[in-house]
């Protein structure tokens, strides 16, 4: 079975159309289920095509009926029910929508030409072209945002495809030309065109392209200027250079906001717009503005962590207010992700949806749904704000990182080798510190401005210090030495100051060490890594309780955190300190249990399970410690720590337990 959804309905059966009926519930109905990759309840379906029908339900059983007989065979059901739950099983069909959809999960940049042609080959109309439902609000927005995310992908694989033709091709202008229909404020579509023609020596053809394109943008109130700055390049360059003027930035110069100091021009960071949520309160059809103030929210705190580049409020929305979507909107500000979503009050709850999808793929890399109670709008909502922010940042970090371990080393620039080298940092082994430590490098020499190179190099002098896998003295002062370059970059960057705060700690500074990664979460309240260095400081000689409740909130704002085994061995120790070794021993197991756990982990759940009397679950653990280091003893663990007196003398006692003293 075949389905075409990009353009009318059609479905084919062994080549021949088979056809649905009419009625527009029944395509709409279609459609939704098979774009819904679990099972949808009856009451859900009821709501969302019928308002006011005498039997909801009933018409549901007929246009199911009617998919049925089109869609199923003797011995295959694709129209699948159980209990109150609806769903199509289409894994033995070619679906178009579903092609492109999972080739953009995928990566589109990994994909050969053919590949791409045959996907361009099956956009033969807008998503469920012609299909409109009368009184259906819920659903026609959904099948509006649906058409908006399948042209993204249109032009996103006319994009890869344009980029990888040679420049001489005849099957480039039509590409050029449907790319800059489809996304006519896009910035890069106008200059890959100049670029295009210029080679051919058509430059009278730029010329009145590039005057009709302006009329365009003026028209919208949109600069100009970095779209006619490439082709003056291109009129002056020779035909070797000209192939680099692709990688110009051509977003509208006037909706972005500066760049802050500290080498963003140098080593651009992943950039993001998030754009205005929308509000689907039913409550009286009055706007409160909810949505407006999660928005302003999650941008304030995600330009705080200084990680990202995030466009300004204004310009995001001002786009919102003309009706652009968020995958158009990400084209003409030229970013390189896109958050957007929607935030309801109904009957007593709060209800918000987000996703976070690159610009350049239409790829969703992250959504959630959360949805609880609204008895205090602004406090859940300050909740819920905090896990879109940590969440948001973190999954752009593990893209970028992704991204950056596939190129080749002596092609990354500043920002990818800075990815490349938290790649090998989170890994927590010997080897690949030593690497990290050679990114960080790199980046800090590509771009000595960079605060965030400093701050990881920073922390790998750290790590050989604390792991002893080195002179500690000396990597105690060389990650001193990092930090400070990294504050001097930018003081504003928390990462600095976590950097600075982690080092002052290696010295014995506490009181300073404390102050250093107080002021990194005031700087960024959404900065996990300060949270728990304040949880890790804590938990030895300061305040347990404290460090209990650091340790709690750095893994709500980053619960899959590759530093997660040490905010749980953070919290293992706080638990020896009060006395409650139960807990203690159950927190480092759990430390332990994560994939990246270093040794020093381990020594935590063999002292942490001793304590508790679990004695044989403590010696499993210290026999891998001896199998790896067969001198290590109380003495070594408790040299890595700075420990209060009366937490020394606790973790003697359990060390005695299990032969470790």
């Amino acid at each position: 079975m075949h389905i075409r959804m990009l353009g009318p309905l059609t479905i084919w059966r062994n080549g021949v159309i088979a056809h649905l009926p009419a009625s527009r519930k029944v395509q709409a109905l279609f459609s939704y289920l098979a774009m819904t990759p679990r099972a949808v309840g009856r009451s859900r379906l009821c709501e969302l095509f019928w308002d006011v029908p005498n039997d909801p339900r009933g018409e549901l059983r007929w246009c199911l009926s009617k998919l049925r007989n089109v869609l199923d065979e003797p011995e295959r059901h694709r129209v699948v029910t159980s209990g109150d739950m609806v769903a199509l099983d289409l894994a033995d069909s070619v679906v178009d929508a579903i092609e492109v959809e999972r080739a953009a999960g995928e990566g589109m940049g990994k994909l050969v030409p053919e590949h791409l042609r045959w996907l361009l080959g099956l956009f033969a109309g807008d998503f469920m072209e012609g299909l409109e439902i009368d009184r259906s609000p819920e659903f026609n927005s959904w099948l509006t945002a649906q058409r908006r995310r399948f042209s993204a992908f249109h032009t996103a694989v006319i994009e890869h495809l344009a980029g990888i033709l040679p420049a001489g091709s005849d099957e480039l202008f039509p590409l050029l030309d449907k790319w800059i229909e489809l996304a006519p404020y896009d910035g890069r579509a106008h200059i890959a065109l100049l670029q295009a023609l210029s080679l051919r020596g058509r430059i009278a053809e730029c010329e009145a392209h590039l005057a009709a394109s302006a009329r365009l943008f003026e028209a919208e109130e949109l600069d100009f200027s970095p779209i006619r700055e490439a082709w003056r390049t291109l009129r002056h360059s020779s035909v070797e250079s000209v192939h680099a003027i692709a990688t110009v930035p051509a977003a509208p110069s006037s909706l972005i906001i500066a760049p802050p100091a500290g080498g963003a021009l140098a080593s651009p960071r992943a950039s993001l717009a998030v754009m205005p949520f929308g509000d689907r309160t039913k409550e009286g059809g009055v706007r409160d503005h909810l949505a407006d103030g999660l928005t302003h929210d999650i941008i304030t705190r995600l330009a705080k962590l200084r990680s990202l580049f995030v466009i300004a409020r204004g310009s995001v929305f001002a786009l919102a207010e003309r009706n652009v979507g968020p995958e158009e909107a990400a084209r003409m500000l030229n970013v390189d992700y896109v958050a957007s979503g929607t935030v309801g009050r109904q009957a007593g709850r709060l209800s918000v949806t987000v996703e976070l999808a690159e610009a350049r793929t239409a790829r969703i890399v992250w959504a959630e749904t959360f949805d609880c109670k609204a008895d205090d709008a602004f406090l859940v909502l300050d909740e819920i704000g905090n896990r879109i922010v940590s969440s948001i940042a973190s999954e752009i970090e593990t893209a970028e990182r992704n991204r950056a371990i596939l190129k080749p080393p002596n092609s990354l620039n500043a920002w990818e080798a800075y990815h490349r080298g938290l790649w090998h940092m989170y890994r927590f082994t010997k080897a690949d510190n030593e690497q990290a430590a050679h990114f960080f490098s790199m980046a800090a020499r590509l771009d000595p401005t960079f605060a965030r190179a400093h701050a990881g190099l920073s922390f790998t002098h750290w790590q050989n210090a604390f792991q002893h896998w080195a002179d500690r003295q000396r990597e105690t002062d060389l990650a001193f030495e990092a930090a400070s370059r990294s504050l001097i970059v930018d003081e504003h960057d928390p990462a600095a100051h976590w950097a600075m705060g982690r080092a002052l700690w290696l010295r014995g500074r506490q009181d300073a060490s404390l102050a250093e990664l107080e002021r990194a979460i005031d700087l960024s309240p959404n900065f996990a890594l300060g949270h728990y260095a304040l949880s890790f400081v804590q938990s030895q000689s300061g305040d347990p309780c404290a460090a209990i409740g650091s340790s709690d909130h750095s893994r709500s704002l980053s619960p899959f955190d590759p530093l997660l085994f040490a905010m749980m061995g953070a919290r293992a120790m706080a638990h020896v300190r009060l006395g409650e070794f139960e807990e203690a021993a159950e927190w480092a197991l759990k430390a332990a249990a994560r994939p990246n756990a270093h040794m020093v982990i381990q020594a935590i759940a063999a002292h942490c399970l001793a304590l508790a009397g679990r004695v044989e679950e403590a010696k499993l653990f210290a026999r891998i410690i001896r199998e790896t280091l067969p001198d290590y003893n109380v003495d070594e663990f408790l040299a890595t720590f700075r420990f209060s007196p009366d937490a020394e003398a606790l973790f003697r006692k359990g060390a005695e337990r299990v032969g470790l003293s």
